[in-house]
């Protein structure tokens, strides 16, 4: 994960990407309880939810928000109605994908950059 940011977004830039991180989700977690209440496959669902989880989370954000662009595609050209949603949806987890988590992520607190501070 290192080796594809060069650092997490801190300060503002990083509240921004937790708020974009957090719309995400629930849009996907909304198309999830949306399809389980219609006749939708259920393996789309599941790997939409994950997707979602994942993003909510901060862990695995590029592997997380690719994933769910590619479904929320799918669903945007393959389903009728909430094509506008499902589009939106996609875009904002590729953006994910391609800017990181931000600081406030498990994929910061694992992958980051760590300070060691020796003492004498």
């Amino acid at each position: 994960m290192q080796r594809l940011y060069s650092s997490f977004a801190c300060g503002w830039p990083g509240v921004g990407l937790l708020c974009l991180r957090s719309i995400a989700a629930i849009a996907a977690f909304r198309h999830v309880i949306g399809g389980l209440a219609s006749d939708s496959s259920l393996l789309r669902i599941l790997i939409e939810g994950a997707a979602g989880l994942l993003l909510c989370a901060g862990l695995w954000t590029p592997i997380a928000g690719s994933i769910l662009s590619v479904i929320a595609l799918w669903s945007a050209f393959s389903e009728a109605g909430h094509f506008w949603t499902q589009l939106l949806l996609a875009t904002m987890a590729a953006a994910l994908a391609m800017l990181g988590p931000g600081a406030w992520s498990i994929d910061a607190r694992l992958f980051g950059r760590k300070r060691v501070i020796r003492e004498r």
